[in-house]
Order: structure tokens, then C-alpha cells, then sequence
């Protein structure tokens, strides 16, 4: 087993993920890849569509268990957590932003950042101090009230960006944050994200095939078949 590290808020070590094992159309995504996220760090995660990134966040956010090896979050061994364990920390520990924003429609932007805190626990009107908050740091505050609808695509996925960080968690994961958006507003929300991970002090894995943008983070890694590289 390997040691665990306070200093880390993740680590995956060995991990490897094969679908269809033993079968004809048997695929290894993952082979053997170790990656370390120091606190306050933040990474970005580099390879062509289909290289195994997606799988590989799903792993290291306990939505996915590996074939092989151990996820730490925070110090502590997740792998062998049972299911209930596994859901409260991903809830407490780990925030998810996806390429697509999935903000529930028929709630309002500050809604959508209010209600995985009252699922947590937090009372009604702090979570809406917290919402509000959130959103001022993103520049979304006077869209508050609106349903997604009514937002912009940039609008819509900083919106995603708070509801991620609502429940105040210590590693942030994205996928792809800005990949369904124009060049100029890919920049700006990007931008946006960057300003409220350094504010709150995340460690942050961000997956991107914009070299660009991976430039303006802390480390680059590579995925190239099936391992990191970098």
C-alpha cells in the first residue's frame, strides 16, 4: 500500500481501468498511471478526445473504481471505502464541473447553488448568503434569478462553476469546463474559473485539449496512451 500524504489533496497511484475485460472488444484506458495534486495546486490534464481523461476524473472522483491501485483524497485511502462512505466524500470532499453545464431548468441560478447545500445540511438562508457570494465572484450576481434558459452559455457554466464549489470542497474536478463555448467566452469563463479556484485556495485537476489555456496553470500532464506523461 502506498504511504499517505497530508501535504497531497490527491493521489492516485497504479491505476488501471479495462472495459469489456476478456472479451474480443476488450479496451485498456488506463495503464498503471500515478498522478499527485499538491493543496492549492492546479493542473492541467492534456490529451486528444478519447484518450481515457474522462475515465480517468471519474476514478479520481469515486464515480468510477479502478482495476488496479489506490485514489487518496485528502490524506485519506478512498479505494476500499464502502458505498455510502464513498458518496459522503465525493459530497464533501470533491467538486465536479463537466463540459456541460446541467443545471436543473426549472430552478434559478441561485438555486441551482443553493440546493446540493441544503442536501448537505446547511440551513435556508446561509445558503443563500453562500449562493449569492459565489455568483458575485463570477460576475453573475444580477442574474441570480433566472433560469438557466434565460442565461448564456458563459453565463450558464460559471453558474456550474459555483454550484461545484456550494459545499466548499478541498479538490475540484473539470472536464473539459469550457469546451462547449466559443473561443472569446472560453477565455473569459476560464478566466473567471481560475480567479475563484486561487480566491478559495482548491487544489484543481482540469482536464482540456486547449493548450492554451493549460499553459496558464501551475503543471501540465499528458495523457498518452493510457499513462501520463509530464
Amino acid at each position: 500500500m502506498n504511504e499517505l500524504s497530508l501535504d497531497q489533496a490527491l493521489a492516485l497511484h497504479g491505476i488501471s481501468k479495462t472495459y469489456n475485460a476478456g472479451r474480443p472488444n476488450e479496451v485498456q484506458v488506463l495503464r498503471d498511471v500515478s498522478v499527485t495534486l499538491d493543496r492549492g495546486e492546479v493542473v492541467a490534464l492534456v490529451a486528444p478526445s478519447g484518450a481515457g481523461k474522462s475515465t480517468l476524473l471519474h476514478i479520481a472522483g469515486l464515480l468510477d473504481m479502478p482495476d488496479t491501485g489506490d485514489v487518496q483524497v485528502d490524506g485519506m485511502n478512498m479505494t476500499r471505502l464502502g458505498d455510502d462512505a464513498r458518496t459522503r466524500a465525493r459530497r464533501d470532499q470533491i467538486g465536479f464541473i463537466y463540459q456541460f453545464h446541467h443545471l436543473l431548468p426549472e430552478f434559478t441560478a441561485l438555486e441551482n447553488i443553493v440546493l446540493p447545500q441544503l442536501a448537505n445540511g446547511v440551513g435556508a438562508a446561509q445558503a443563500r448568503d453562500r449562493a449569492r457570494l459565489l455568483l458575485d465572484r463570477v460576475g453573475v450576481a444580477p442574474r441570480a434569478d433566472h433560469r438557466p434558459a434565460a442565461l448564456s452559455g458563459g453565463e450558464q457554466q460559471r453558474v456550474a462553476f459555483c454550484r461545484a464549489l456550494a459545499n466548499a470542497p478541498g479538490l475540484l474536478l473539470a472536464d473539459e469546463p469550457t469546451g462547449n463555448l466559443d473561443p472569446t467566452t472560453s477565455d473569459q469563463v476560464f478566466g473567471a474559473l481560475m480567479d475563484l479556484v486561487r480566491e478559495t485556495g482548491l487544489s484543481a485537476l482540469i482536464a482540456t485539449h486547449n493548450l492554451e489555456l493549460a499553459r496558464r496553470m501551475d503543471r501540465v500532464l499528458r495523457l498518452e496512451d493510457g499513462q501520463v506523461v509530464g
